[in-house]
């Protein structure tokens, strides 16, 4: 544990060789939170996590499409759900 006239002990050597090691660990540790932190960030901006759930409306207009429902059944239906969404508005369709 104490040094050999002008040379440092083994001991001194280990702990030299440990805190280095240490060092760099925590070094590239912080750089990689860093980095991750950072690309979690740009990543919520560019594109959003989920898609929003379909609408009415497109739920309606794909059983049409897939010919669960004919046209007057989904002509009646997307005004029921235009009349409900906007009240006010009378239920007369051009």
């Amino acid at each position: 544990m104490y040094s050999y006239g002008d040379h440092p002990s083994g001991w001194w050597y280990a702990l030299g060789i440990i805190s280095m090691i240490l060092f760099w660990g925590v070094l590239v540790l912080a750089i990689a939170a860093a980095v991750r932190h950072l690309d979690r960030g740009r990543q919520g901006r560019s594109s959003p996590g989920r898609p929003a759930p379909p609408t009415a409306e497109q739920l309606l207009a794909d059983r049409f499409a897939r010919g669960e429902i004919d046209a007057d059944e989904y002509c009646q239906r997307l005004d029921t759900l235009r009349q409900a969404r906007h009240p006010a508005a009378t239920g007369a369709r051009s």
